[in-house]
This record gives C-alpha cells, structure tokens and sequence, in this order.
C-alpha cells in the first residue's frame, strides 16, 4: 500500500513555484521531493544542477502577470501547486498570487500585518499589557527630537515597512534626535520606540492550519556599538548595530522557552498567520521576552543553515513540504556539538584582498563549512553596511565552544587581512 502523501512517478510530484529564489531554496524543494518551477523576470536565474525543472522569465513583481503565469501550469488546475516567496517582497507576491489562484496558504493581509510595524507592535503589547513597548508613530521627521523625548533614551526609530533593518537608528539623547531627523524624508512614515535591552533571539517557526511550531532559535551576537561622537558635535545618526553573528544551539530554561514560544504564538495568532515560515526576532528583558520584529518568511540563508547544522532541522524543506502537503522531512541528528556564523564586513575604501587563496586558507580551517562572500572578489566597498546586509559570513562547527570561537575567529582574521604591497617593478 502506498503511503499517503507519496507519489507514483517524478511527472506526479507537487510543483512548488519559486519566486527570484536563491540556490538554497531550489534545492531545498528538490530535498522535499517536489518540482521547482523558478520564476524571475532576467535569465540569470538558478540552473538545472540545484534542481529546477522548469524556469518562467516572468517579473513576479507584476501580480496579473504572475497569476497568469502559474495559471498555466496543469498543477495549479489540479490543486498540485502552490508559489512561495522567502523574502521580504516575494511572500506577499506569493500570498496575493495563491488567493487568486485558490491555492492554500496565509492570506495577503495576514503577510501585510506582519510586515505593518506599528500595528505588530501594538498587538504584541495586548500580550503583556502590565508592561508593554513604549512607541509611538511619526508622520513628519521634524518631530522624532519630541517624540524621541516622550518615549526616552535610548530608543529605536524604524521606518514602518522597512526591510533588511535599513533606516533603522539608535538614539542616546536629544542631541542624536536632532541628528537623526534630517536623515529620514520631511513626510515620512516611522516608528519610534525603546531600546529593548537583553540578549536577543531569532526564532524559526512554520505553521499549518493556524498551529505553529518553533523550529529552533539562535542567539543573535550584537556588534560592538559605534563609538558616540565628541561633544558637541554629534556628528551624523548612529544606525542600529548589525548583529556580529549567530550561535547555537541555545539553552534556555524551560519558564523561559516556553515564554518566548507563547510570545512568537500569539504574534502570529494575533496578525493571523496561519501557513507558512515565520523568522521572529524577540529580545530576553528583564521584564520577560519581548518582540522586536516578525517576519512572514524564513530567516536569512545562512541562519537556517546553521539552524540545520546545529538542530538537523531543515526550515527551508519543512515550509516547503507543509504548503504542498508532503510528508515532512526527517529530522537528522545533528553532527556536531556547537555551530557558529560571523559576519565580515570591510572598512569604506577596502575589500576582500587576494580573494582566492584567502578564501581557501579560511575554508582549509578546522570545522569551518562555508565561506561566503557577498561582494565580487575584486569589489571597493564604499560604505559600511547596515542592517542584516553584510559583506561576507563564515559557518563552521565544532566539537566545543572554545574550539569552535577558534575557528571563526582565525577565519574572519584571514578575511580581514590586507592585501599584500605590490613589489616595486
């Protein structure tokens, strides 16, 4: 007897059609046993080798386009398909294209409440009502100095639907409100809210007909706060410290876990997800976790890749054999005892030198897994990052703690090294 949710042939395979993906995901949908069909809008899209069957040059941006292109797909007649975003801008592409098609999955206006910051916030402030975020919402960027004031230093501006933490400042007093006012349009749209303070989070979560399931979390590594400037020239707005990295797996007692799992439920609950990844990122306070984010898509590709090392868990394969309603994949034992990510990011002017055999040298390292650049080898930076956008990352594993700090730390030296001086010729 076959089992229920398996196939007869690879022709009879659910078809999960991927927006602008990255190889991780095309692959990932190849592990859960389903047929990718990529859609972008240029040529230059996943190949064959990570397991696309089939790619439709199609600007996923232009939702009659999009629906008319998967409509075309026998599967999608047949209720065999379902098209999935894992970023920021295709997960609400994919939500409004499955709606018109009838295709399961959260609705639009579930995946547009979780990206509204401000109404996130205050339904995540119902959840623990005796000491909720302080916040309030700015529509002229000449009153962040007044508002800045109402809710205190430091505190947190943020556009309201912004993504990758761009436009995202850190304020210690009003001398860094003035600063910061001038940075944003005079019309604006944003957030202003208080620092959470506490170590940080990220937690993965699928969920299916309205339950949800953390996945795993990791701690987010803060970087070092930039140095305040000398009185009393405040000098330009500080934006939030990108993380340094993520570690795990992270042990937390149980009152604790089970809070940050109540804390991510009820935020999804509350904005009405109910299908599909969630990547949440939620802060340890001393007044119990608190949010500072959702998203309705998975984390970075280099997060659940260090969720799989460190947990076995597969996020990408799971949210992708949820929506098309294959068995679930199997949970591998991890095989290591500790996995790290660092983040490498080059000064104004720099870059990464002698990339090849740098590169080489990092990965020729104890535990390390991937070295990863996100700038072309040769690249002049010309600004520093911010946000979650980085210039490089190293993963790797490692039998302890110590060991493992070892190895990303020799890696992110070696990416740091400067090129040599050309010889006088």
């Amino acid at each position: 007897m076959r089992q229920q949710g398996t196939t007869t042939g690879p022709r009879h395979r659910p078809v999960a059609v991927l927006l602008g993906p990255r190889p991780a995901e095309v692959a990932a949908a190849r592990r859960a046993g389903a047929r990718a069909v990529v859609v972008a809008p240029e040529p230059s899209v996943p190949s064959d080798r990570e397991g696309a069957e089939r790619r439709v040059r199609t600007d996923w941006r232009d939702h009659p386009r999009l629906v008319g292109a998967v409509a075309r797909l026998a599967e999608a007649g047949h209720g065999r398909a379902r098209v999935f975003g894992f970023g920021p801008a295709t997960a609400l592409a994919a939500a409004r294209a499955n709606e018109a098609l009838g295709l399961p999955g959260t609705p639009a206006s579930a995946v547009s409440a979780l990206m509204d910051k401000a109404a996130l916030r205050a339904r995540a402030n119902t959840l623990h009502p005796a000491r909720p975020v302080s916040f309030a919402r700015c529509g002229r960027a000449a009153l962040i100095p007044f508002l800045t004031t109402l809710i205190g230093y430091p505190c947190v501006i943020k556009p309201r639907a912004g993504t990758h933490g761009e436009g995202v400042l850190v304020v210690h007093d009003e001398a860094g409100a003035r600063a910061a006012a001038p940075y944003y349009p005079e019309i604006t749209d944003l957030l202003v809210e208080e620092f959470l303070e506490g170590p940080e989070l990220a937690v993965q979560t699928l969920s299916r007909q309205g339950r949800h399931r953390v996945l795993g979390w990791t701690r987010t590594l803060p970087a070092p706060a930039p140095a305040p400037a000398p009185a009393p020239d405040p000098g330009p707005p500080a934006h939030a410290p990108t993380a340094a990295g993520h570690d795990a797996p992270v042990a937390l007692d149980p009152a604790t876990a089970e809070a940050v799992r109540a804390l991510v439920r009820g935020v999804l609950d509350l904005a009405g997800h109910r299908d599909g990844p969630s990547h949440t990122e939620v802060v340890l306070t001393a007044r119990g976790p608190r949010l500072i984010e959702t998203h309705p898509h998975p984390g970075a590709e280099e997060v659940t890749q260090l969720l799989r090392l460190a947990h076995g868990t597969d996020v990408l394969a799971h949210a992708l054999t949820a929506g098309l309603g294959l068995p679930a994949p199997v949970r591998k034992p991890p095989a290591t005892a500790h996995a790290g990510l660092r983040y490498v990011d080059f000064p104004p002017g720099s870059g990464p030198a002698d990339a090849a055999d740098v590169l080489a040298a990092a990965r020729a390292l104890p535990g390390v897994v991937r070295v990863r650049l996100q700038v072309p080898p040769d690249a002049t930076v010309h600004r520093a990052p911010t946000g979650t956008l980085h210039h490089a990352y190293v993963l790797a594993t490692g039998p302890t703690r110590p060991a493992l700090t070892r190895s990303l730390d020799r890696a992110t030296t070696l990416l740091h090294t400067p090129a040599p001086a050309p010889r006088p010729g």
